[in-house]
């Protein structure tokens, strides 16, 4: 049993893979202690965006720094996709890899490739095998080929110098069964060594990981505590105990069970990764763990809208993660921008009282109810807000898909009119709104930019205040009034967000006044309710 730890690889996906030296000293030393025989301190990359810990490219001058236990060996993975780019695959290589296995503390190279990118890195495997180096290649996304592709595929390996062959369950939707069954086809092909990495998205990376080994792999990806992209990988901790069980270790855990508690525990708690409802619908419906990762990491997105977005993201070829799909799902609407109705009907020369969900409106929910009684604005309460009295309230607004899926129940319980692009939405979603007294007015999405129209608006961000407020001011109203508006804390991504979509409309052509009557920390003009 070869047990494969690469938690300083697929672990940097939640930290950059910016772990201390101390820490990585002290990892190495217990992880060797514990029986590990191999560890993949990282990627050898020549990618440099944004900032990266050591990790993320393990140079030699790196790992010549470290202190590195006697008993071990080091592994570094290579991404299939920068050996198949425009530059000469010779010349990558050469720069990826510098010096030769015997000057060099790795002793592993693993690439990690796509099923479209394997045949092209296969010439990969002859380099880094004439540098010395011990070379496996790691499939990704194999769960949904077939059996003569994987044969197919097996049978091609044997053509190069490859040492283990690896598959990856990359979405964690694999279960005991179907890990035997790929194990056996890739048998028909390939005889040499196997590995396997498992991703816990259903709860399944250990019993997965000890099945195929019990078919005959023998190389086995673990990280401690679970950690990597997504829900995490395997447990090294509860691999090796298994191990023992089976007389195929005998290291000493104290020095790693101690490290968890001190170091990967805390780290944990911050970072989040490890199985949940989400990443096991994820594995589910073959969707890439990183959606789930991204979304859970950012606070604009509440539980009903994660669950919406699965929903949504199921129907869609989301097998491969892509931030730019992720962002699009989150901004875009399925048609052009049109509606049916004009708040010119409503708005022109009124005074408009926008209701948020900051505690501020529940702190102050008296005043700002006898503010609505004595004023007379025109009230819109954003998406389901119920802190004030539904009597008092003129309009809901909503604008976003993921949110009127999710929330469509809880509208048929309101009695108030609602205001969204209806016409512009998927048929779903139109038919669970019939019945129910709505307001058609259509929204587009365009960076820094505000228009009103008048029956559609173009706002910056898919933010319900943003439309609410072009819808104030298509509708000429005289003035916008917020209550609840206290903001998310000065690095919450959601205040950020709201301040530059006030930016924004300041600068659009014929905008109009906003205050806030309620504390709020954006740039706002302010007044006190108590005063009005």
């Amino acid at each position: 049993m070869n047990i494969l730890d690469c938690t300083l690889r697929d672990g940097g996906y939640y930290n950059d893979w910016n772990f201390p030296i101390d820490l990585i000293e002290r990892y190495l030393a217990a992880i060797t202690t514990a029986g590990v025989p191999v560890v993949e301190v990282g990627f050898r990359s020549l990618t440099n965006s944004g900032f990266k810990g050591p990790c993320a490219f393990s140079r030699d001058e790196f790992l010549d720094s470290l202190d590195i236990p006697d008993h071990v060996s080091i592994g570094v993975m290579v991404n299939g996709s920068e050996l198949v780019g425009p530059l000469e695959q010779s010349k990558v290589l050469e720069k990826l890899f510098p010096r030769s296995a015997d000057a060099s503390a790795v002793g592993l190279v693993r690439i990690a490739c796509h099923m479209s990118e394997f045949e092209a890195c296969l010439p990969a495997t002859k380099w880094l095998k004439g540098k010395g180096y011990k070379v496996g290649m790691n499939l990704m996304q194999v769960a949904d080929r077939g059996k003569d592709e994987l044969i197919s595929l097996a049978k091609r390996a044997t053509e190069y110098p490859i040492d283990v062959l690896y598959f990856a369950d990359s979405l964690g939707s694999m279960g005991p069964e179907q890990t035997a069954e790929i194990v056996h086809w890739f048998r028909e092909g390939w005889s040499g060594a196997m590995g396997i990495h498992t991703h816990d998205n259903m709860g399944r990376a250990l019993q997965n990981t000890l099945r195929a080994y019990d078919e005959g792999v023998s190389w086995l990806d673990t990280t401690v505590t679970g950690m990597g992209r997504g829900p995490g990988n395997a447990k090294t901790e509860e691999l090796l105990i298994e191990a023992m069980d089976r007389g195929e270790s005998s290291g000493d855990l104290v020095p790693l069970m101690k490290l968890i508690r001190e170091y990967f525990d805390p780290l944990r708690l911050r970072c989040g990764w490890g199985k949940n409802f989400y990443y096991y619908l994820a594995g589910k419906y073959g969707i890439h763990p990183t959606y789930i990762q991204s979304v859970l990491g950012d606070s604009r997105y509440k539980e009903e809208e994660i669950f919406s977005l699965l929903e949504y993201l199921k129907d869609k070829d989301a097998k491969s993660y892509s931030s730019g799909f992720l962002q699009s799902a989150r901004l875009s609407y399925p048609t052009s921008p049109k509606g049916t109705w004009s708040p010119r009907s409503i708005f022109p020369n009124r005074d408009v009282l926008i209701l948020g969900t900051g505690p501020s409106l529940r702190e102050h929910r008296v005043a700002i109810q006898n503010y609505i009684q004595c004023r007379r604005p025109v009230v819109l309460a954003l998406n389901t807000q119920s802190e004030i009295e539904s009597r008092l309230i003129d309009f809901r607004i909503a604008c976003h898909p993921l949110r009127l899926l999710a929330d469509f129940e809880m509208y048929k319980e309101l009695s108030n009119p609602l205001i969204t692009p209806l016409s512009m939405l998927p048929e779903k979603i139109q038919s669970a709104f019939t019945g129910m007294e709505v307001l058609d007015f259509g929204v587009d999405v365009q960076k820094n930019t505000f228009q009103f129209f008048d029956t559609y608006c173009v706002i910056p961000s898919p933010l319900v205040f943003a439309y609410a407020i072009a819808i104030a001011t298509s509708g000429h109203a005289n003035k916008i009034t917020l209550a609840g508006f206290d903001g998310y804390g000065p690095v919450d991504p959601r205040t950020t967000e709201m301040q530059l979509t006030l930016d924004a409309y300041k600068k659009a052509e014929f905008s109009i006044p906003i205050l806030a009557i309620t504390p709020s920390c954006y740039h706002i003009d302010k007044e006190s309710v108590y005063a009005c």
